[in-house]
């Protein structure tokens, strides 16, 4: 955040929209490139508004698509590298089980892609993890890299060095316009900027900024139900105890697949949530809330009598998330077709958090015009048909 009194620079190297994680950690990869980058976000930090607040999200290295999962250790490495910036812990090792039906095609993917041949059945997980009870002849595949990420912490930490670097950080400021050109222009609530290369990590505003520009991309925002179940007995979930986090794949009771963390946040309280919701404007987020119905409380209640039958029912709190979904649940990862000096950062589908920091290093190459370090061809625009016919 710009300096009181200091005057307001216009003209930058990049602009980036969106402070989200993806957007920081693109925003940090350029200024350790010594680019002059502006870091814009519409929200007052820190915000609840989208999708990168609260303070846990899982990662992990088990991913059943191989490309994800190739780029999971140079993640690791870059999240160790911001601890070692910053001198704060943003990483607990708590392992990670995989849940799903012996043979399941994407169950055996995330075997293949950690490298192990142990496949737990029930009995074996309910002695190495004894709040865990699955179904008979239901089996488990342990991530031992698996754990939790402290995101509020991360979040902050990402944007402290960007700072460190050089980059300006402008809060409070939403983006009115943007009018593409060798030379971008972004207007907002409080200026005009200036800027040869622009990234947009807006989340679920990135749809509403990709009409502006000509391009109608597949983004569904959607509205999460965040749930905090109560143990029964305190502590037996907790990052005290051997409890992992864990996620389905391929159970018929959790069609979209379920996903939990110890209990860290709150005390006693053990985060178990389904990995999908209702679409949502995110601009009237706050009035829906009140009268939506939440039909993923009872899905949720089911799968916790049956699989964890230390937490209560009912959930102690529930708060409110948002994901952009494309389609396929994969990134998009691309330059706008029209205009190339605009690079496109979205749908990162609830799974993106833990991958941020290669997602940003990935815009950021793909602004400067260089190679990207990963390969990015299943995140390009043009595997959406009819997307491009408005922008050429």
């Amino acid at each position: 955040m710009a300096a009181p009194g200091q005057p307001q620079k216009s003209t930058y190297d990049v602009i980036v929209i969106g402070a989200g994680i993806q957007g920081s950690f693109t925003a940090y990869h350029l200024a350790q490139r010594h680019k002059d980058t502006l870091l814009l976000e519409q929200f007052l930090l820190p915000h609840s508004r989208g999708s990168s607040h609260g303070q846990s999200r899982i990662i992990r290295s088990a991913y059943p698509q191989e490309y994800y999962s190739r780029m999971m250790p140079d993640s690791f490495r870059l999240w160790q590298q911001l601890e070692a910036e910053t001198g704060t812990t943003l990483y607990r090792q708590t392992g990670l089980v995989v849940l799903g039906p012996p043979g399941e095609p994407e169950l055996e993917a995330c075997r293949r892609s950690l490298g192990v041949d142990e496949v737990l059945d029930a009995v074996a997980v309910a002695q190495r993890f004894p709040g865990f009870r699955l179904q008979a002849g239901q089996v488990a595949v342990l991530d031992s890299t698996g754990g939790v990420l402290f995101a509020d912490r991360a979040l902050r930490a990402v944007q402290e060095v960007f700072c460190r670097h050089g980059g300006t950080l402008r809060d409070g400021e939403k983006v009115l316009h943007i009018e593409p050109g060798a030379t971008v222009t972004v207007t907002t609530t409080a200026g005009v900027y200036k800027a040869p290369r622009l990234i947009i990590t807006a989340g679920a505003w990135t749809g509403t900024f990709m009409e502006q520009l000509g391009l109608r991309l597949p983004l569904q925002p959607l509205r999460i139900d965040v749930c905090y179940w109560r143990e029964k007995q305190p502590g037996s979930a907790g990052l005290g105890s051997v409890s992992p986090c864990f996620l389905t794949l391929g159970l018929s009771q959790a069609p979209h697949g379920i996903y939990g963390l110890p209990s860290i946040e709150y005390p006693g309280l053990m985060k178990v949530c389904h990995h999908h919701g209702t679409p949502i404007d995110p601009e009237k987020r706050d009035q829906a809330l009140s009268s939506a119905p939440r039909p993923d409380i009872a899905l949720l209640s089911s799968f916790i009598s049956n699989y964890l039958p230390g937490l209560e029912t009912q959930p102690a709190v529930m708060e409110t998330c948002l994901y952009t979904n494309t389609p396929d649940e994969d990134f998009i990862l691309d330059r706008h077709p029209k205009f190339s000096n605009i690079v496109i950062g979205a749908g990162f589908s609830g799974h993106g958090f833990k991958l941020a920091p290669v997602v940003g290093k990935l815009l950021c190459e793909l602004s400067l015009g260089e190679k990207p370090s990963h390969n990015t061809a299943h995140f390009a625009i043009t595997r959406f048909p009819g997307v491009l016919g408005a922008a050429l």
